[in-house]
């Protein structure tokens, strides 16, 4: 497949910049790639491997080891002929099993007698680029080995009686899009470097893209041509920066920007120091300039800390930018790093939902703009939902998340045991291993597998104008923002249904932004009837309509309300048993309180054969 040319992107300046000091600096870590769809991610990160200097690797092997270096069939001796090659591009599928990613028994041969190990995807992106998309989306086990070996430059395999462990140093490049769930800090940490790259705004630049894309997919071999003396002159800039890199100054002053600026901000360890410092002279390097610049500092420090800093996934917005630029003035005091220990002034930034957070000894506001008297906009006061009210019951069988225990077939296989009659998920390697070890040959082993599930939660929430009192919907919206922080983190679904006065409304649709999602609740107001009834239908049929869409995801019902509704005819009792067949689990919050209670909460969760919790107060 033809690779576009990385000097025919236009628009991504930083991207690119990220890609070429990694080309330069292999040591700096590798880059993460954040943005939304159609932005060239994956055609940069393409385009980047015809750029990388030939490796030296021994000839005649398979992959891109050298003497003296470890290899999944033994160590290369030091008199090894060598031949050049280009570096390798290994894409790391997502649906990739941790066999293919670290190696495993080689069926082949296995078939045959011979107990040989088959190398993995690590072995391949030796001295490479391993690339992986939708890296937020890897599951954890994979993760796990990822992180071992980026880590610790070597691969080690110990399963399915192979006992292996060579050499695996590559230029670590992901690309996700974070609307779909954030990294494991781990993991995200692993990254030197990290891009949020978006959609250009100038619509010159938006059609010059689209034109010399159309060009490309007319005619590959022409364009490509038109780019080739462009390509040429970028890699030998790369390998003329490859060269002088070890010439280049970092100054005792330029350092201390680095290391102030970190203090500043609050950055966790030193490794953001130590890539901003060699990303840094790789950019030196790439100017051709043997002394690190302001300039220089300034750029690398960008590209190393963002995505170090700590971001409340809920914000829409994020001045990340600013305030790295400002803790890189040398003349700067050092000041608290944000979100970091000691008390935070109260903020007077106006809320995007028309309000501002509430100052002390400040009245909270009773109406939204233009809203009719009779509502009531609270903004939200520090409470949480009880950690039990979040749990599905037992295990499942859903898509990847970090929520509940899951064994379905997309969790990690983690062993294998003597299989059922009817068994679908056969073990092929574990069978073939006890075969050649003197099993039965009928028999046949299946996977045992063991992971972790997103679900889909499901938020009913009463807006009434009993929930105004005593502020009762400014502490669920406290407790609604921080399970959507909650649910960002474990890669959860989720939906918000509120009911008042003329029914319910669908807030937040499931899969929506959650940032979009903390605008509604914030958002919200209060006044009129209590609908339960028609809340809960409404909870019904989202849940039904999902199943059917993802009939392997399991739901979550949350119902909060004060319960201050007569039922004569009984509609809230049979919605609520509806409600509790269509989901895994149901759990009721009571938000009532005072000296005068009508109990409608608790009868509620007894029709839907679930939990009954009270709201908590943050400690």
């Amino acid at each position: 497949m033809t690779a576009f040319p990385l000097s025919a992107i236009v628009g991504q300046e930083q991207l690119v910049e990220a890609l070429l000091i990694n080309a330069v600096a292999p040591d700096v870590g590798g880059v993460l790639v954040r943005g939304e769809r159609g932005t060239a991610k994956s055609t940069a990160v393409r385009a980047l491997a015809p750029l990388l200097p030939p490796v030296s690797a021994a000839a005649g092997h398979p992959f891109a080891f050298g003497p003296g270096e470890s290899a999944p069939d033994g160590p290369i001796p030091a008199g090894t002929a060598v031949e050049e090659r280009p570096a390798r591009l290994v894409e790391l599928p997502l649906g990739a099993t941790l066999d293919r990613l670290v190696g495993a028994l080689n069926l082949e041969r296995a078939l045959a007698g011979e107990h040989a190990f088959e190398p993995g995807l690590l072995a391949r992106a030796h001295r490479g680029i391993l690339y992986v998309d939708e890296v937020n989306l890897l599951p954890d086990h994979l993760v796990d080995a990822l992180l071992d070996a980026a880590a610790s430059g070597v691969a080690r395999v110990e399963r399915d009686a192979v006992s292996i462990e060579h050499d695996a140093r590559f230029l670590l490049v992901g690309t996700m899009n974070a609307e779909e769930g954030e990294l494991r800090p781990q993991l995200l940490d692993r990254f030197g470097l990290g891009v949020e790259v978006r959609g250009p705004s100038d619509p010159a630049v938006r059609a010059e893209i689209v034109r010399r894309q159309l060009a490309f997919e007319r005619d590959q071999a022409a364009f490509v041509g038109r780019y080739e003396a462009d390509e040429h002159a970028l890699a030998e800039r790369i390998a003329l920066a490859r060269e002088r890199l070890e010439h280049v100054r970092l100054s005792e002053r330029e350092l201390m920007r680095i290391a102030g600026a970190c203090a500043r901000l609050g950055v966790d360890g030193v490794r953001g120091d130590i890539v901003s410092a060699r990303a840094a002279c790789a950019l030196a390097a790439l100017e051709g300039t043997d002394e690190v610049e302001e300039q220089h500092v300034r750029r690398a420090a960008e590209l190393a800390l963002a995505h170090r800093l700590r971001r409340d996934p809920l914000e829409r917005e994020h001045n990340a930018e600013d305030s790295l630029q400002r803790a890189l003035d040398d003349d700067e005091p050092p000041t608290d790093p944000p979100n970091g220990p000691g008390p935070r002034p109260p903020s007077h930034r106006a809320d995007r939902s028309g309000t501002r957070a509430e100052q002390p000894g400040e009245r909270a506001p009773t109406r939204a703009d233009n809203a009719p008297a009779c509502e009531r906009l609270d903004a939200p006061a520090p409470a949480r939902l009880p950690i039990e009210a979040l749990q599905p019951p037992d295990t499942g069988r859903g898509p990847h998340g970090r929520r509940a225990r899951t064994r379905g077939r997309d969790a990690g296989a983690i062993d294998s045991r003597p299989a059922d009659a009817d068994a679908a998920d056969i073990a092929v390697v574990a069978t073939l291993r006890a075969r050649l070890t003197g099993a039965d040959a009928g028999q046949m082993r299946e996977h045992v597998r063991a992971g972790r599930e997103g679900v889909l939660l499901c938020m009913v929430v009463d807006a009434s104008g009993s929930m105004g009192a005593r502020r009762r919907l400014a502490r669920v919206k406290g407790a609604l923002l921080g399970l959507l922080r909650d649910a960002y983190a474990r890669r959860d679904r989720v939906a918000v249904i509120s009911f008042r006065d003329g029914g319910a409304n669908l807030l937040v649709a499931p899969g929506a932004p959650l940032e979009l999602a903390a605008e509604a609740v914030r958002a919200l107001p209060t006044g009129g009837r209590t609908p339960l009834a028609a809340g809960l239908e409404a909870a019904v049929l989202l849940l039904r309509r999902e199943a059917m869409r993802e009939p392997d995801r399991r739901a979550v019902a949350v119902v909060l309300t004060d319960g201050r509704v007569a039922d004569p005819a009984g509609e809230v009792g049979a919605a609520a048993a509806r409600l509790g067949r269509a989901a895994a689990a149901v759990h009721v919050i009571d938000t009532e309180d005072g000296p005068v209670r009508v109990g409608v909460a608790a009868a509620l969760a007894e029709s839907a054969g679930g939990a009954l919790h009270a709201l908590r107060r943050a400690a």
